[in-house]
């Protein structure tokens, strides 16, 4: 039986989205990261006060929101500790391998770290996550929706803190909708949608790239049927089944194949991820899109400063995500970022009683009304400024509810990439797809293939 440590690969992904789907686009994301990196600056290089325990918070780039968190959470501590943030690079396989190897070495200053969810078993499997304070997790996750919770686990155990939570939800064109006479009162597959496209002449949103935003999509089909890529995910290397070739998986291709050989994701779909495919949605082609909340304010920015045309917010609407099998309610993707500890922090106990302060309803509705991530509290979603910046805050809360991790394993890495690798192009997926990407993955994790 094989019990290798899970490898830290170094192979870099085609993944722009971390957290699942926080993106940013162009000049906005560089002056994000400008803005954050300015704070750690003045935040990192000053001396603390004499006594006064320094946490480091290594935080994924967002639009200066951690950086603010970190210094309110400084500034309730009273002196019993200060939170200093230092930056990670803008992709989640960067962000992913610099957290591994820092860990690996014992490094001290991993006190705070946010963290991919589906890079979790990876980290705990190991040992390199602290353990998770039994008050902290009762507190903390007193109301935390379904899914968020699930991706905060690693062999049914608490292993970091859930902070903000993400999902896809469906966003469609009304007009369109209103056309084709489709009822979205009621739950609609991606039958349905493939038919609306076809017959009304217009692309679908989905992303088709060679990325990981491809492996959101397939994990959310699978799941959706009722499958799971991986079936044992705390299995040994060696041992571990894949539930891709499968009627769950024969119907993912089906979907995911017949879009892409039709041409109804757009001429584009094989470079297409988040940012393009709401860039088509926004377009005179659009019809549906599933794609993360950040499309809301994005699109309503735009129309503020007029490169989008006044009348396009009122012509959006949404619901859940899109049902493989008209049966089986969808299983959303997951993402969002937990916290964890690192197992050689000198202050775990400090550092946990910070995350605390971090992971608070009243800081969660703070940094998605601010920042545009979705809270992993559920109370979090009936504040005020919630409702009035994102009216589909409830279906968001609804979708997380249902929404399904990536697969949580140890060795995620090598799964998502030969998924990738098989399920784009779209248009080159077909009925093998399933069964000669099961055999590639069970391969690699022997040892027998390379990625």
């Amino acid at each position: 039986m094989l019990t290798r440590r899970p490898k830290i690969m170094t192979s870099a992904r085609t993944e722009v989205t971390p957290g699942g789907g926080r993106l940013r686009q162009g000049k906005r994301w560089a002056a994000a990261a400008l803005a954050v990196g300015s704070i750690v600056g003045m935040t990192g290089c000053g001396a603390a006060e004499e006594g006064t325990p320094t946490l480091t918070w290594y935080i994924n780039p967002d639009d200066g929101g951690q950086a603010e968190l970190a210094q309110q959470c400084t500034a309730a501590a009273n002196g019993k500790y200060r939170i200093q943030v230092s930056l990670l690079p803008n992709e989640a396989a960067s962000q992913r391998e610099q957290l591994a190897r820092r860990l690996a070495a014992g490094d001290s200053s991993m006190d705070i770290m946010s963290l991919d969810p589906p890079f979790i078993p990876e980290l705990a499997e190991p040992g390199f996550l602290a353990p998770v304070p039994e008050g902290t997790a009762e507190r903390t996750t007193k109301n935390t929706l379904e899914g968020a919770l699930a991706g905060a686990k690693w062999k049914d155990k608490l292993v970091t803190v859930p902070f903000w939570a993400n999902t896809q939800l469906l966003w469609y064109r009304k007009s369109v909708v209103e056309k084709a006479g489709l009822d979205m009162s009621k739950p609609v597959t991606w039958d349905q949608l493939i038919d609306v496209a076809r017959t009304q002449e217009k692309f679908l949103g989905v992303q088709g790239s060679r990325a990981e935003s491809m492996t959101v999509w397939i994990n959310a089909l699978v799941e959706s049927s009722g499958g799971h890529i991986v079936e044992n995910p705390d299995a040994p290397a060696d041992e571990i089944s894949i539930g891709i070739d499968s009627e769950a998986g024969k119907k993912a291709a089906e979907i995911v194949g017949t879009i892409g050989r039709e041409g109804l994701g757009s001429p584009g779909l094989p470079t297409q991820a988040e940012n393009a495919s709401m860039l088509l949605f926004q377009g005179d082609e659009g019809s549906f899109m599933v794609n993360w909340p950040f499309v809301w304010p994005a699109t309503n920015s735009a129309i503020k400063d007029g490169s989008l045309p006044a009348d396009l917010a009122d012509d959006i609407g949404w619901t859940t995500y899109p049902r493989t099998d008209a049966s089986q309610e969808s299983r959303p993707p997951l993402g969002g970022i937990n916290l964890g500890v690192g197992s050689s922090s000198k202050h775990p106990d400090l550092a946990y009683e910070a995350i605390e302060c971090i992971v608070s309803p009243e800081h969660q509705t703070q940094y998605f009304v601010t920042n545009g991530n979705p809270p992993s509290d559920s109370t979090s979603y009936d504040a005020a400024e919630v409702k009035e910046k994102f009216p589909m805050a409830p279906t968001i809360r609804e979708s997380l509810e249902q929404a399904a991790p990536r697969p949580q394993t140890p060795y995620y890495n090598e799964v998502s990439t030969s998924i990738q690798q098989f399920w784009a192009p779209a248009s080159d997926v077909n009925a093998d797809t399933p069964k000669n990407n099961t055999e590639f993955i069970v391969q690699v994790l022997r040892g027998e293939r390379l990625l």
